[in-house]
């Protein structure tokens, strides 16, 4: 048996061995390089352009970089902070690269790298719904996505959903880059995976898709501070927001969109609008703030900027007419954002709406709008139909009016009748019209109701069913001919 003294000489030894191992895990001269949750193994790095790494060590610290793809190593020493960071060049390579960082203590290495295009995804719960769905709410095409998903070029991150009151340096919770397979895309976004998917597939080179979106998220919880303090009073609450943080001005940019801003991009896939559908003038203010903010804050140029309008749904007040009720006045809304937007696409959903569901299922179409507005405008491919012709001008003919359209160059189409117009005259009652394609590519529309006719409404109401296309099956949006801000629909028997 041990005596006494050699027990309690046991346990100082034993209290000092644990102190001694705790001060070393936690000195700063024993420090690992610590690297931002978006740069790891499995990452693709943006092709053939100037790329940002960057990461932690020990104060003043030297660091080395060696990449496969590099000739000779980058040195570079963090800052007093030991923040450090570092510009590299890639290539064209489609080649799985490396990449080793070392300080004086430890070398980390990332593996299996690929160059490709990066684009990110964000917005609220149309831009979340997973391949596999919503309970109730399924995704067409998206269990045989999940099963054919194995693809080592395309490649998922994942940032989860987490608010903060102030910019984080770091995202608190994510999944990280990973190869796409059966067994980890069933609960990503499906229109970023189908985007995705048909982008490697046409390029023929490797695609990263990061995801960062919230259900039920408003536009100003995406907006940093400086953007939305320019046009609003900003009130964050004083407790735990992590319940209500998608409904929190700014939290969502600082915890799920700052902490990538170094992470170099091609562009912006954007789904949202539902939340602020009953603001569609504010919208118009805080959607191009926000973009030219988070441009500004990239530093990468005017990117592209995809987003999707809003589609029909069959809303409480679907009786609504000249309210924002309407949700009308915000496809208006987000049509006019093109004109505010540099560098910007709309994908129109006018006929792939869910009359009882607030999320379509229809998502590989909204990705296939998307991309044909990625390759006919960032990627160069002339022939891919993507603009959707928008009102241009109104001119009387007997007891209606012609229409007239932008990017209607190939013509206007309906596979069936065309329905939900609408004609008033100077007392701006509105009445069921008729209208029929003339021409090709203009409308002709009248009501024995209007005699002086003088304008017209397509599908102004929230829940309809697109029926005037392109050519190339591209929906047209709803529009107005006028801008009144008063007006009444007629009474029908």
């Amino acid at each position: 048996m041990h005596s006494h003294n050699t027990f309690k000489m046991e346990r100082q030894f034993y209290i000092l061995y644990v102190l001694f191992f705790y001060f070393v895990s936690t000195s700063s001269g024993f420090a690992k390089i610590k690297l931002p949750a978006i740069v790891s193994s499995n990452m693709v790095l943006q092709r053939n352009t100037t790329v940002t790494l960057w990461g932690w060590a020990n104060a003043h610290e030297a660091v080395t970089i060696s990449a496969s793809w590099l000739n000779t190593p980058v040195a570079l020493k963090a800052n007093k902070t030991g923040y450090w960071s570092t510009e590299v060049v890639t290539t064209h390579s489609k080649q799985t690269q490396t990449i080793s960082i070392t300080d004086s203590t430890t070398t980390t290495v990332l593996k299996n790298i690929l160059f490709g295009e990066v684009w990110l995804c964000s917005g609220q719960s149309n831009m979340y719904q997973p391949l596999k769905g919503y309970p109730g709410q399924p995704t067409f095409g998206g269990p045989e996505a999940i099963i054919e998903a194995r693809n080592p070029n395309l490649r998922l991150f994942s940032v989860h959903k987490r608010g903060a009151k102030s910019p984080l340096k770091d995202l608190k919770a994510y999944t990280p880059w990973q190869e796409a397979s059966s067994q980890n895309t069933a609960h990503f976004s499906a229109v970023a995976y189908f985007f995705g998917q048909r982008l490697q597939h046409t390029l023929d080179v490797p695609v990263g898709i990061i995801h960062s979106s919230w259900g039920g998220s408003t536009i100003e919880a995406w907006m940093s501070t400086t953007a939305l303090k320019a046009h609003q009073t900003i009130e964050i609450p004083n407790f735990d927001i992590s319940k209500i943080a998608n409904h929190t001005p700014t939290a969502l940019f600082n915890a799920m969109i700052h902490p990538l801003l170094h992470y170099n991009i091609k562009g912006v896939l954007w789904y949202q609008g539902e939340s602020n559908r009953e603001a569609p003038n504010a919208y118009m203010t805080l959607f191009p703030a926000l973009v030219k903010d988070w441009r500004m804050r990239w530093q990468l140029g005017d990117f592209p900027f995809y987003y999707v309008q809003i589609a029909p749904y069959n809303y409480n007040a679907d009786a609504a007419f000249q309210t924002v009720e309407n949700t009308a006045f915000m496809r208006e809304a987000q049509l006019k954002c093109l004109d505010l937007i540099p560098n910007s696409g709309i994908a129109i959903t006018m006929d792939i709406g869910a009359k009882d569901y607030i999320h379509p299922p229809r998502k590989k179409e909204v990705a296939q709008r998307l991309l044909s507005n990625a390759l006919h405008l960032t990627y160069g491919y002339e022939t891919v139909d993507y603009a959707t012709p928008r009102f241009k001008m109104a001119e009387r003919k007997t007891n209606g009016l012609v229409l007239k359209f932008e990017n209607a160059a190939h013509g206007l189409y309906a596979p069936n009748t065309l329905n939900d117009f609408e004609i008033a005259g100077a007392d701006k009652v509105f009445y069921p019209a008729t209208a029929e394609i003339i021409n090709r590519k203009q409308l002709f529309v009248k009501s024995p109701k209007v005699k002086k006719p003088v304008a017209v409404r397509y599908a102004w109401k929230n829940w309809v069913k697109g029926s005037l296309f392109t050519t190339g099956l591209l929906p047209l949006s709803s529009f107005r001919t006028d801008d009144w801000t008063h007006a009444t629909r007629a009474k029908t028997d």
